[in-house]
Formats: structure tokens, sequence, C-alpha cells
């Protein structure tokens, strides 16, 4: 059934459009067309994000900061071999894949670690990423509040996620 959700979807729109006397082709192209600038006023933002990220790892600030919160993120339950995955998925998802992937590839995808590590990666978002995808876009430009309050529902959800593993 939910193969055919996406095309019943669109000619349903389709119909919609027919019926309200909009041409359906000609919205899509304007559409598509004013995409174009927000794509150019989103780009600085995406790529000052990609260059933070890769500082971030190659610079060795991601050991450093990892070694130092591993203490504290173990009180709360966090074993220390997540302690970069936690790091890093609020920056790069692709980053946070790789990190997934070497945890997969050490400790076996059925230990303790590689399921939390597994639903750290599910439960918690790059909100760095999508901070500069939505404020790109925003004409507010506050950005402290939103990414704070993003932080720290992400790392609740990390503290959550091996609460759960745990118990489970």
């Amino acid at each position: 059934m939910s193969k055919y959700f996406i095309p019943i979807l669109f000619l349903v729109i389709f119909i919609f459009a027919l019926v309200k006397k909009v041409k359906p082709y000609d919205a899509f192209t304007l559409g598509a067309k004013s995409a174009i600038p927000f794509a150019v006023s989103l780009f600085p933002y995406l790529v000052s994000i990609f260059v933070i990220t890769e500082l971030f790892e190659v610079s060795g600030i991601s050991d450093a900061v990892s070694s130092f919160i591993s203490p504290f993120f173990n009180l709360l339950g966090i074993p220390s071999e997540l302690t970069k995955l936690v790091l890093i998925k609020p920056f790069s998802g692709n980053g946070a894949l790789a990190v997934l992937t070497e945890i997969y590839n050490t400790f076996g995808v059925d230990s303790y670690i590689s399921r939390c590590a597994s639903v750290i990666y599910g439960s918690s978002e790059t909100v760095f990423y999508i901070a500069a995808v939505y404020f790109a876009g925003a004409k507010t430009k506050k950005l402290t509040l939103p990414i704070l309050i993003s932080l720290f529902a992400s790392f609740c959800s990390c503290v959550f996620a091996c609460f759960i593993c745990l118990i489970l």
C-alpha cells in the first residue's frame, strides 16, 4: 500500500490544482525558480558548517574534548566509547555515520555499545546543519537560544537512548 502513496498524492494534488484552475506545471516551475536564490543564500552557511566540522576532527580537538568529557558522560550513563559519536552528531551526519561504522567494526553490531550507538545516531540530529538550513531563509538571525535548546534536547536523547538500551 505504501508504494502507492506518492503517486496517489501526486494525482490528488494535480486534480486539486485543476479544480482550482491552477496550471500545475507553471506553479511547479515558479516554485523551482524561487528555490534557486534560496539555495544560493544557503551555500555560505553550509560551507561554514562543513569546514568547522572538518577542522574539529582534523585538528584533534574532537579527541581532546572526547577524553575530557568522557567521565561526565559515564556518570550520565553514556559509555565513554560513544563520546565521540555524541560530539560529532550535532555537526555532521556523515561524520557520525563514520564513527558509527567504526563502533560496529570494533564492538560488533549486537553489543550494548553498538545498540546504544545505533539509537543515539537515530534519535539525535545534526543541529548545526539544520540551523544553517533553517536560518538561511529566516528573517531573524538570533541563533543562540534555538541552537542551545536543540543541543540540550539532542543530548537528552543520547542519555535516554543509553538508558533504554540498558533496560532492554
